[in-house]
């Protein structure tokens, strides 16, 4: 009776291993969702950043230079 209760403990402890492997497989899963789609954000935002940096140098290059110390009134 013993030996039953024993294969009864061990079949009932690898059926809770078994769902729990199912849950960390979904949420591993759900979590190379997150990182795929946060690295997609982020790829996105630096590309707007150098976007926008160039946009700001272009603005810079434009700017009028200051009177040279040389030529003041």
């Amino acid at each position: 009776m013993t030996n039953h209760h024993t294969i009864d403990q061990i079949a009932e402890r690898v059926e809770h291993l078994l769902l729990r492997h199912e849950e960390l497989t979904r949420t591993n899963e759900l979590l190379h969702q997150q990182v795929a789609a946060l690295t997609q954000e982020r790829d996105s935002l630096k590309s707007r950043l150098a976007a926008a940096r160039a946009r700001v140098d272009n603005l810079i290059e434009r700017l009028p230079a200051p009177p040279s110390p040389d030529t003041a009134p």
